[in-house]
């Protein structure tokens, strides 16, 4: 009996390790199916983390959420701004003309001679006080203070500066000096960006994203061209394509241009007549064209460069010298009033074939003398309004005489003068991209693509080789910069001494230096200058000291440091630029 209970017992034992290994199979290799299973998980969780979760801890990392909703509330209050800059500039124009329209050139020239004399030359006593008083480096800033922000501070814009110099700019052009709104939304927008990230102390990469951000809002939103603002942005501000400032400015832009368009409708800024291309033939014409248009664009450009050197002979209160300047353009507008302002006026007649051959060719010369006195006079205001304009008045030109020469086969004037507008502002600016589809934006034309490019591609090749650089650059050069050398020369100017050196203990006996022949640096110094008196003295370590005791040693710079940190910002700067 015993012996049959344990049988059974046996029984039930060997029942229940099969029915166990019933529900574990075992492999040929010795492995569970539970086993493989938890192995192939934890593959596949490896490789997504391999994937994708390197990427997503690196965007996560870098803060990109906040960037993409700090790019939506930036263009926002950018395209708001650049909304009130438009009206404040009708504000100050209507006490003078009348109408707070963009048809100023047919208010003037109703108006009494010496109110145009006096209108711009009042304005440029008032610019010139403000500027003297208020404003550093008694001068308005635009664009090229944008790139040098980005280059060399960080992206760092003074707001006060920004909201100022669009005050300026708004009186400029509201008094009718010869210059562009451009110019001051963009700083403006910049100044706005630069708000944000000083206030949560962003990382470099995303405040340089940023900016072009604010950037690319104000261009979008002021003139209606959500892709061209993209475009500026990375052409000009960043002088790259990120992909990761892709998304950013794209949401900026495109918020930007929406509220312009629920504010000023859809409608293009210029009214673009009846065009097409009526034979190939025409392609050496606008070959000859570009050619043209270089012509004009480097005239314009030496131009604006020698008044400005020709100003600076004459020593007299800033004041006087802007109510100088007024005074002149008020002479010129008095017998061309269609100088005055931004002149979307005169441009939209050249394109609708309103003005005859004699009168084109004279703006040319007459917005040339005025927007280059405007702007060595101190008025505040850009130059992309007057490039579009001389490139119509080109264009106009141009096209008057091929249709009249070749009548069966040239296009409408109105083309040309499409093509000479991109031409010149792509030359002036040296931005062929961005300006070509700002064309296509203002004027709503895009079946001249090939005939624009071709035109717009002479003229930047031809000035490019006349004057190596855009006037932006022309105007960094001025200061000293010259940022056109490439990457390695802007972190050699951005880094200072005090990022790299080793500093001496505060508590330790004061050091100070015996040698007077003995190198040395200051805190503030650049990258750029350390590595300049590394080469000279053939030292490896240089005493740093105080600016306000030049003989007491606050720290050492080391040679070895400083090229370190100089290749991790070259490197740091290659990884932005492709990611």
């Amino acid at each position: 009996m015993q012996q049959e209970n344990d049988r059974a017992g046996l029984g039930d034992a060997q029942a229940g390790t099969e029915g166990a290994e019933s529900k574990s199979v075992r492999t040929p290799t010795g492995t569970t199916t539970k086993g493989r299973q938890s192995a192939l998980l934890a593959d596949v969780k490896h490789l997504l983390d391999a994937r994708f979760g390197v990427n997503i801890r690196d965007f996560l990392a870098d803060r990109q959420m906040l960037v993409w909703l700090l790019a939506l509330a930036i263009s926002i209050l950018v395209a708001y701004a650049a909304i009130g800059f438009r009206l404040l500039i009708g504000i100050l124009q209507l006490p003078w003309l009348g109408t707070s329209s963009e048809n100023v050139a047919s208010a003037a020239s109703s108006l009494p001679f010496w109110v145009v004399l006096a209108a711009p030359a009042i304005g440029g006593v008032l610019v010139g006080f403000l500027l003297e008083k208020y404003m550093p480096g008694r001068r308005a800033h635009g664009v090229a203070d944008v790139i040098e922000a980005r280059a060399l501070h960080n992206s760092h814009i003074d707001p006060k500066v920004g909201l100022f110099s669009a005050l300026l700019s708004a009186i400029s052009i509201g008094a009718g000096a010869s210059v562009g709104r451009e110019g001051p939304i963009v700083h403006l927008g910049a100044s706005i960006a630069a708000i944000m990230e000083d206030f949560f102390k962003l990382s470099q990469g995303a405040r340089r994203t940023l900016l072009a951000c604010g950037v690319a809002a104000a261009v979008s939103a002021s003139f209606n061209a959500p892709i061209a603002g993209v475009l500026f942005a990375h052409e000009v501000i960043l002088t790259h394509y990120a992909f990761r400032a892709l998304v950013p400015t794209v949401i900026a832009s495109v918020t930007a241009a929406v509220i312009s368009r629920i504010h000023f409708g859809d409608a293009t800024t210029f009214l673009i007549p009846d065009y097409s291309i009526t034979s190939y033939w025409e392609f050496p014409a606008f070959a000859l064209l570009g050619l043209t248009c270089a012509a004009v664009a480097i005239i314009f450009e030496v131009a604006l460069m020698a008044t400005d050197r020709l100003s600076w002979r004459f020593e007299m209160p800033l004041w006087a010298r802007t109510g100088l300047g007024g005074l002149m353009v008020g002479a010129i507008a008095v017998f061309f009033p269609q100088v005055l302002g931004v002149g979307y006026e005169a441009t939209n007649d050249a394109l609708q074939r309103e003005l005859p051959l004699i009168l084109l060719l004279s703006l040319i010369v007459a917005k040339t003398a005025a927007t280059a006195i405007s702007l060595a006079s101190r008025f505040a205001g850009g130059i992309f309004s007057p490039s579009l304009y001389l490139g119509a008045m080109t264009g106009s030109a141009f096209g008057l005489i091929a249709t009249s020469v070749f009548p069966e086969i040239g296009s409408s004037q109105g083309l040309y003068a499409i093509l000479g507008m991109g031409a010149v502002a792509a030359s002036v600016l040296g931005a062929p991209l961005s300006t070509t589809l700002i064309v296509f934006e203002l004027t709503g034309g895009y079946t001249m693509t090939i005939a624009l490019l071709l035109t717009v591609s002479i003229a930047v090749g031809v000035t490019q080789a006349f004057l190596g650089h855009s006037l932006f650059y022309w105007q960094l050069g001025r200061r000293g910069l010259f940022l056109q050398e490439g990457p390695h020369k802007s972190i050699q100017r951005r880094l200072r001494v005090d990022a790299f050196m080793t500093p001496v203990d505060p508590e330790a006996e004061p050091i100070h230096l015996e040698d007077t022949e003995a190198p040395w640096l200051m805190a503030t110094d650049t990258l750029e200058r350390a590595l300049r008196e590394f080469d000279r003295s053939g030292t490896p370590r240089i005493a740093v000291v105080s600016s306000a005791d030049p003989t007491l040693v606050i720290g050492h710079a080391d040679r070895l440091k400083a090229l370190n940190l100089f290749n991790k910002a070259l490197i740091d700067a290659a990884v932005e630029e492709h990611r």
